[in-house]
């Protein structure tokens, strides 16, 4: 094994260490969750105390925490230090309700940074590379998140933030780029940006990994974007309650994202009975942080829905694998009865040539039915020949109708005519039902 792949050690040691190491950390995180009312008030009502905690398996003894708890206890309710010792909140966007907001202590922020770090030099970032970032920055985790992880390993770092796509491609030329955190949407717009300046990626770029997450995507997305660009996507997973991106990420294989369990406990239940699954089934994932000295959360329902990949990594990592999201279970679409992923649909029109990666589904009550309709932009492979177009048309109906047992309404726009993520997550699904 060529040691110089690996970041940390922590990264292959023996299962059995790994698991010491999680109980160890977890004891001390539940002695910090207990400064926070909120958490003596669920251990007092589940009649438990630290000391009943004596293995990792008692874990399922703990109380779950939402995200409506966090908001419940806006602002700082959920601090498990003095807010003096706090450097650093960010939240969420808040459009309904109270935000969601996370605290930093000083080593939190350490911590986090060394995450980020461990997950770029596993792809093969170094520090002779120059780093863009066009994530929004704020109070937007991915921004800072990576910026100080990139810093952390070396790297010429390049705070481009979101947007300007015409900046970002004079940027990745003059400054030699290799390295790009970006959305997944985002990323194949700028490709098309690329295309109508004239700029060759493989020729006239120097870029060579990507860093994509955010948002949810298929295997074909990815598949689109590196022959797009010329380069390996890899798959970030983050989240701003386990601190931001740095939670998981994939390593060279590019099969499931390694999630760092010297840093939280995994757990996937059935998000309606809350019971573990097997490994390979798909549930809800759940986390517990290790680490964290401000803001320690247990048992936290992400709500996104991912599987661990059974078996062991050829890379040499020993932490499990999730596999690529399936969606949120809140994300989920209801219609006439049937359970829908954006995702699903997402994949079958990735796989025609002619279609552009931008397309929007709409939910409508007509007649008092409801119905769905899916406008996907046309590619530069489009054709404008009448009865191509409706034969492509049929060809996806069918196959959406196949993938979820619904028959929609299939709409080809002209490319460009959609809102574009120009730099922040993309609008997938507008459900005007409750309107009517």
């Amino acid at each position: 094994m060529d040691k110089s792949q690996f970041y940390n050690p922590v990264e292959t040691i023996s299962r059995a260490d790994l698991k010491k190491l999680q109980f160890e950390r977890l004891q001390k995180t539940i002695l910090r969750a207990l400064n926070v009312p909120f958490y003596q008030k669920a251990f007092k009502e589940r009649g438990i105390a630290a000391s009943d905690i004596r293995s990792l398996d008692d874990i399922r003894k703990l109380p779950f925490t939402t995200k409506d708890d966090l908001r419940n206890n806006y602002p700082f309710g959920m601090a498990a230090i003095p807010l003096k010792e706090c450097v650093r909140v960010h939240s969420s966007s808040g459009t309904t309700g109270n935000p969601t907001v996370v605290l930093h202590s000083k080593n939190d922020l350490d911590a986090w940074a060394e995450l980020v770090a461990r997950n770029l030099y596993m792809v093969g970032v170094r520090d002779t590379d120059v780093f863009q970032n066009t994530s929004g920055y704020g109070m937007f985790t991915g921004g800072l998140g990576f910026q100080y992880g990139a810093e952390k390993l070396g790297c010429l770092t390049v705070p481009a933030a979101a947007g300007n796509s015409k900046r970002q491609i004079k940027f990745m030329k003059d400054f030699g780029t290799t390295v790009v955190h970006i959305i997944p949407s985002y990323a194949t717009r700028l490709a098309e940006v690329m295309q109508e300046e004239g700029v060759d990626p493989r020729k006239d770029l120097k870029i060579k990994i990507l860093a994509i997450g955010a948002e949810p995507h298929t295997e074909e997305q990815r598949k689109r974007i590196e022959e797009l660009l010329g380069v390996k996507a890899y798959n970030s997973f983050g989240m701003s309650e386990m601190c931001g991106p740095g939670v998981a990420f994939e390593c060279k294989e590019q099969n499931g994202m390694h999630i760092w369990e010297d840093n939280v406990i995994v757990e996937i239940v059935d998000p309606v009975t809350l019971e573990p699954v097997p490994d390979g089934e798909i549930g809800e994932l759940v986390l517990t942080t290790l680490n964290r000295e401000a803001m320690p959360l247990i048992r936290y329902r992400t709500r996104d829905l991912t599987r661990i990949i059974p078996g062991e990594c050829p890379c040499g990592r020993t932490h499990r694998r999730l596999a690529r999201f399936q969606g949120r279970s809140d994300d989920m679409m209801i219609l006439k009865g049937v359970n829908i992923f954006p995702i699903q649909i997402e994949k079958i029109l990735m796989g025609y040539k002619e279609l552009g990666s931008n397309f929007l589904i709409t939910l409508e009550t007509i007649n008092n039915n409801d119905e769905m309709t899916v406008e996907v932009e046309l590619g530069e492979l489009g054709t404008d020949n009448v009865g191509d177009l409706k034969d492509l048309v049929k060809n996806i109906t069918r196959q959406l109708k196949d993938e979820i047992l619904i028959t929609p309404k299939v709409k080809l726009v002209p490319k460009n005519s959609l809102p574009s993520a120009e730099g922040g997550k993309a609008v997938r699904v507008k459900d005007l039902r409750k309107l009517f």
